[in-house]
């Protein structure tokens, strides 16, 4: 592994720890030229997975690009970047689950979705209005109450649990 310091080739390992989904590892360096350290992830390499957008284009599945997107929608909520990183390889290992080579893009934003609506409901907001792509403020709206229905009946269901208490 290279050092991003000097680019000297020598490191040493002097922490590994897994990530807490379990499909990585962290690594902490130290680079045997200059003692800078840093920090690497070793994931299992999986075959490639392709895209298939609403226009009908193909492109290469991009985790970083799947993770730029969950952290925008979870911005100033109080999602944590290991939630957002657990949501990631969540729908990751759902797609690399199905056993496909092409995936719509539409399965992929429903996993988030269907996860984003557990972490924060602002975040789910964002994330189906660009996802659902709302076009006027009724679409907006119904999002909006389907969001307030779940809620309210989670609500009374805890306030049957706490009744039979």
């Amino acid at each position: 592994m290279r050092c991003p310091q000097c680019q000297a080739q020598d490191s040493k390992v002097i922490e590994s720890r897994e990530v807490s989904t379990g499909e990585s590892v962290r690594r902490r360096r130290q680079c045997l030229a200059c003692q800078h350290r840093f920090t690497t992830y070793e994931r299992i390499e999986r075959p490639q997975l392709v895209v298939i957008k609403r226009d009908g284009t193909r492109q290469l599945f991009n985790r970083q690009k799947l993770m730029i997107g969950i952290q925008r929608a979870c911005e100033k909520t109080t999602v944590t970047q290991l939630q957002i990183e657990e949501l990631v390889a969540e729908v990751e290992g759902k797609l690399y689950a199905l056993a496909e080579s092409e995936v719509a893009s539409s399965i992929i934003g429903q996993y988030v979705i269907d996860g984003l609506i557990e972490l924060s409901d602002v975040a789910y907001v964002r994330f189906a209005s660009v996802y659902r792509k709302f076009t006027d403020l009724e679409s907006f709206e119904r999002e909006l109450e389907k969001l307030r229905r779940r809620f309210s009946k989670e609500a009374g269901i805890k306030e049957d649990k706490q009744r039979e208490s």
